[in-house]
């Protein structure tokens, strides 16, 4: 027998690996109400677990394959990285249940003549379980390559990080994508903070104030998205730094707001509540589908005066009117979201930031044009590397006059009014103004802002 978690953690990796699929998207598709919270949670484990740990895992199976596991058939492959995962992770899983469940994957998915093979490689994996992992590097490999096989990330992503931030930094942020991220909240109406903390406690959550900002709040011990707290729209599940992006952008009431590249959603909601009934928010992306999903979000925070548009933001615009407010949440990378997508480290090749960069720099200058004089736009992206943050903005910025970087520490009541008492803004804030915050220190993806004043 395979227990439920297995079966749901096997399916969820094939998905990740045979469809492109990501692991957070299906992990909530299979998880559902029918699924204990124990199962869930070991499925939950399991999936982030393999993921972030692919490298290293892949790397102490090929000391028993003899061959590399990307040469295996991917039902043997998946099956041998669940089980070297307990093995050498999960002290609570008995190595007994770890192989012989892995055994069963692979005969359930028809490859029962690899069984044996299974069986042989984590038996033998079981007995080196407990030795660290340095003892099977060499020594005399280089840096690089030596933190990218122990922190289980790409090489090439380790050397332009040791590059750019030293050893000591970057083992750092090695460090941080592999561990489990905080399940932060965003609440919508302080007034009722203490109203709705005590609701989601009583509901079995425990509730930990946020960092940054008063409202952001984390959630352990369930699932917010079961509560009446969130089905009544009164939460929404959002990293704290993402809740702070578009606080940046200091919308006033009757402001007409331009939220360009807005899917899934979830800077949207507090751009629509400042700007009030007599204000403008649009709303636009490219997918329809993702426009069909926000829809149904804002039906949820009973959002109704948003109005949703289907464009290409890289090409000219189709607006005959002047926006006081933009926010370009540019489709990026995603490095400063590696511990809650792992799947991402594994996809994204260095030739894809120079295409990023393009894409990016095409909807910063876009969006410019429809900037009122007066006005403020901000730029942002969930990554870490220079080419899809400042370089963007000097390249959109270059050879065009009117427009000016402000600087974040002069940051004004939207943000100021909404941080953590005894924090300071100017701390978010790097020595050119950008926002940024980084794995780590503040326990939230990695963010970065510039914001653009036209005068």
């Amino acid at each position: 027998m395979i227990s439920p978690a297995r079966k749901v953690a096997y399916e969820v990796l094939r998905r990740v690996e045979a469809e492109g699929a990501y692991a957070s998207d299906v992990l909530h598709a299979e998880l559902g109400a029918r699924v204990k919270a124990e199962d869930a949670g070991l499925a939950t484990e399991l999936v982030m677990g393999v993921l972030r740990w692919r490298r290293l895992l892949d790397f102490l199976l090929e000391r028993q394959l003899k061959k590399p596991v990307a040469k295996l058939d991917l039902p043997v492959a998946l099956a041998l990285r669940i089980g070297l995962y307990q093995l050498r992770f999960l002290e609570r899983v008995p190595a007994r249940a770890a192989v012989n469940e892995s055994v069963e994957l692979v005969k359930s998915a028809r490859k029962t003549s690899a069984a044996t093979l299974v069986n042989a490689v984590l038996r033998r994996a079981a007995n080196e379980a407990r030795m660290p992992a340095e003892k099977f590097v060499p020594r005399d490999a280089p840096l690089a390559g030596r933190l990218g096989i122990l922190h289980s990330h790409p090489t090439w992503l380790v050397e332009r990080w040791l590059a750019r931030m030293g050893e000591q930094r970057t083992i750092a942020l090695l460090e941080a994508n592999n561990h489990t991220p905080r399940l932060t909240c965003a609440l919508h109406d302080l007034k009722r903070r203490e109203e709705i903390f005590a609701a989601l406690q009583r509901a079995g959550l425990q509730i930990e104030p946020g960092k940054i900002l008063q409202s952001a709040f984390t959630v352990s011990g369930g699932s917010p998205t079961r509560t009446d707290s969130f089905r009544s729209g009164a939460i929404s599940i959002q990293d704290e730094a993402s809740q702070t992006v578009p606080l940046l952008l200091e919308v006033q009431t009757k402001d007409r707001v331009l939220d360009l590249c807005a899917a899934p959603g979830g800077k949207t909601p507090p751009l629509v509540r400042a700007a009030g009934p007599d204000g403008l928010v649009i709303a636009a992306d490219r997918h329809a589908h993702r426009l069909r999903a926000m829809r149904e979000q804002f039906k949820r925070l009973t959002l109704t005066q948003v109005r949703l548009v289907e464009l290409d933001a890289a090409s000219p615009l189709p607006f005959g009117k002047f926006f006081n407010r933009i926010l370009v949440d540019a489709p990026c990378s995603g490095t400063g979201t590696l511990a809650r997508h792992p799947e991402i480290r594994w996809r994204l090749q260095p030739e894809q930031l120079a295409e990023f960069h393009a894409l990016q720099t095409a909807l910063l200058k876009s969006a410019l044009e429809r900037l009122v004089p007066g006005g403020r736009l901000v730029y942002s992206t969930c990554s870490m590397e220079p080419e899809e943050n400042e370089q963007v903005v000097e390249e959109a910025l270059r050879n065009i006059s009117g427009f000016a970087l402000n600087a974040g520490s002069e940051m004004s009541h939207g943000l100021k009014d909404n941080l953590v008492p005894g924090s300071e803004s100017a701390n978010l804030f790097d020595r050119g103004g950008f926002f940024r915050t980084t794995p780590g220190p503040l326990e939230t993806d990695g963010f970065f802002a510039a914001i653009i004043s036209r005068s």
